[in-house]
């Protein structure tokens, strides 16, 4: 069964960790995706199989209704390999996806990701979707980005022929030195989806909830994938842009006591960084906050900051009022 694609966060690296992915199936989320995976590691690395079992595991269905579904991302340029790694995580997802679309340069040293798009590809990108179509008990799909000497339409039809239940296009062109060159075509979204008979996901040009409905609008896709902005504001699928981000954090730290062992301090460090960074970055106290989260040392160290310094660097723009922050949002800290 295809999940709901209707609100997708995006495969991040290092980012798409169980406490933030369930995060944001709290506040609107209707499918989630982890990280792109090294298949070889989950094969040949015990540790690595382990750690990230642990995560898929810590959010099974019945521990929390928001926890499911999630989708696997992988990598890979080998038909068997890529399924034997599959076999190794599908029963705790609902969704095999193969990355098309890295731009980094591992992914072209190792030739997978967004530097399978050229045509010469093609047939190996073929076999490898068939073959986890037809031997995966969940759904298969595909994360692309713009073909660079075909057209993109054309590599969709093979991906859907192959089996793929859906596609996602991040619409822009691959480029190892720059991860964003000008604004996603959605005009090429719009033409894939027009194109193709499985559903298609847009992903790209959002930085506010309004984004979201205009783009679907325009594209007709089957639903919004959101990464960098959704790590600055995961509230965004609940239709607010603006979010207490004090609260937010502290909300994300409760998630990562619950399920322990799953996000590394840097991770968790990251995720507070983004969040009070989205709304706060123009504050004069944001650089002396980078500085304090950076000597953290524990989850109640960040809380500590948080409930701490951050409050009172804030003043009047958060204030601690029995036990909980009070946020005044029509102030300027509410503001980019």
């Amino acid at each position: 069964m295809i999940p709901d694609l209707t609100y997708i966060s995006a495969p991040m690296v290092n980012q798409s960790d169980a406490p933030f992915r369930l995060l944001t199936r709290r506040y609107g989320a209707t499918l989630t995706y982890t990280q792109m995976l090294d298949p070889h590691k989950l094969l040949n690395d015990h540790d690595y199989l382990e750690f990230h079992l642990r995560d898929l595991q810590s959010t099974h269905p019945g521990w929390d209704p928001c926890a499911r579904p999630v989708v696997v991302q992988l990598c890979g340029n080998d038909p068997e390999t890529v399924v034997k790694a599959a076999r190794q995580v599908q029963t705790y997802c609902d969704g095999i996806d193969l990355n098309l679309g890295c731009p980094q340069e591992h992914a072209r040293d190792g030739h997978f990701g967004g530097y399978l798009l050229n045509k010469k590809d093609w047939p190996l990108v073929e076999c490898i979707v068939s073959a986890m179509s037809h031997s995966l008990t969940v759904p298969s799909s595909a994360k692309i980005r713009l073909c660079p000497s075909a057209k993109t339409t054309d590599f969709g039809h093979l991906l859907e022929h192959a089996g793929a239940s859906w596609v996602t296009l991040h619409a822009r062109h691959v480029s190892a030195k720059r991860r964003r060159q000008g604004a996603a075509d959605l005009d090429a979204v719009r033409e894939l989806k027009e194109a193709l008979a499985v559903p298609v996901v847009s992903n790209g040009n959002v930085r506010a909830f309004s984004d979201i409905r205009n783009n679907v609008a325009y594209t007709r896709a089957d639903g919004a994938m959101v990464g960098e902005t959704l790590l600055g504001n995961p509230c965004l699928f609940s239709g607010s842009d603006i979010q207490d981000p004090v609260l937010i954090s502290l909300e994300y730290l409760d998630i990562c006591k619950l399920l322990p062992h799953v996000a590394t301090l840097k991770t968790i460090q990251a995720h507070v960084r983004y969040i009070i960074e989205f709304q706060c970055v123009r504050r004069p106290w944001y650089s002396k906050f980078r500085l304090a989260l950076s000597n953290c040392e524990s989850l109640d160290d960040i809380e500590a900051l948080l409930l701490g310094k951050v409050t009172r660097w804030r003043g009047k723009a958060g204030k601690l009022v029995d036990g909980e922050l009070e946020s005044s949002r029509h102030e300027e800290d509410g503001k980019f």
